[in-house]
């Protein structure tokens, strides 16, 4: 399917696992503007995003030398333990050999390339040439590396079905007003109705929509309500660490729900966390994160009060018969960087409410 909605771009997936991997360094291989937004906002993760600025003298004559000087003052000011080489359009087009640059270069720190640019349909194209190159370089085993190609292909799955790759343009939509659907949802917690709450978030997102659990526990603390979240301790180290901070804060605010999958999980969590829903049958659910991975079976007569960071997934949630759906926008940049939980819009309007 041709896409004519923008789509997430490859170059950033690897950059992204790349950072999943504990890179302290990540050097774009094209030019200055190349990912400049996310590369900016890595930083504020902790990961240095360096380019080697190519311009038209180098789309000619090639880019080597000046990747090789990148490389070096990169290892000569920052000590990094880990660095990866991450490919553009640019170096693609103009057949850069990336892995000769880290070599000619001569640095002592770990490295890997990856071969990556944008032309990819799909964005787990970034993330697994990442993981492949991490994998050959001795940082993560084979069967991670054969789990995380099993995730991302659910993960993929469940956009191009239910998600904002299922159709080839998509309205944009902020959702229902967060207000409304605050005080149904309190209407719902404090009619004694049994009710479930899930946390099903991909990987740093959960540092805000575990809030949407939080707030709901905190203004209805004795209402008839399962907590679920995706924070068992399975993926790439920052994966891992970002799931126990996560739970820890729970658990330290009150909150001890039940553990169904792990951050890296969301696209293939969808079955365990819609049988789970079947036993406990609820009257309504609230589901943060990535809703639209609970096949449309399993939530059939349940009011959902669904929430996304996606203004293109309000629309396919709306199609499978989520009652209520908001958008946290600009979850993503508020969630980067973070080592606590953060506060979300919905949950602060819940929590404002009388």
């Amino acid at each position: 399917m041709k896409y004519m909605h923008p789509r997430p771009s490859s170059i950033v997936a690897a950059l992204y696992t790349a950072r999943d991997l504990n890179v302290d360094v990540a050097i774009l291989h094209g030019p200055s503007g190349c990912s400049f937004k996310h590369a900016r906002l890595l930083e504020e993760d902790g990961m240095r995003v360096l380019t080697t600025s190519l311009a038209d003298n180098e789309f000619i004559f090639g880019g080597q030398k000046p990747l090789e000087d990148v490389l070096r003052y990169a290892e000569d000011h920052f000590k990094p333990r880990r660095m990866a080489v991450v490919g553009t359009c640019v170096s693609m087009i103009i057949g850069e050999d990336l892995q000769s640059a880290i070599d000619g270069a001569g640095v002592i720190t770990p490295t890997i390339a990856v071969d990556i640019h944008a032309g990819y349909l799909e964005n787990i194209a970034g993330v697994l040439s990442t993981l492949e190159a991490a994998e050959k370089a001795g940082w993560l085993s084979p069967e991670e590396l054969s789990r995380q190609r099993f995730m991302m292909e659910k993960a993929n799955e469940i956009e191009r079905v239910r998600g904002a790759a299922s159709k080839s343009y998509i309205e944009a939509s902020r959702g229902d007003l967060k207000h409304k659907t605050a005080q149904d949802l309190l209407q719902c917690a404090r009619s004694g109705a049994k009710g479930v709450a899930i946390l099903n978030a991909k990987k740093e997102t959960a540092y805000m929509f575990a809030d949407e659990l939080l707030a709901l526990h905190d203004v209805c603390p004795d209402a008839d309500i399962t907590y679920i979240v995706n924070l068992e301790q399975r993926g790439l180290p920052k994966t891992r660490a970002d799931a126990q901070r996560i739970s820890d804060d729970l658990a330290k605010r009150g909150l001890e729900p039940e553990f169904i999958g792990a951050l890296d999980e969301y696209g293939a969590n969808g079955d365990k966390l819609g049988k789970r829903l079947r036993e406990l049958a609820p009257s309504f659910a609230l589901i943060a994160g990535v809703p639209h991975a609970i096949p449309p079976e399993f939530t059939d007569g349940i009011e959902c009060f669904s929430i996304t960071n996606g203004p293109r997934q309000v629309a396919p949630l709306r199609e499978i018969g989520h009652k209520h759906v908001i958008v946290e926008i600009d979850l993503h940049p508020k969630t980067l960087g973070v080592r606590e939980i953060v506060e979300s819009e919905f949950g602060a309007v819940l929590r404002s409410l009388p």
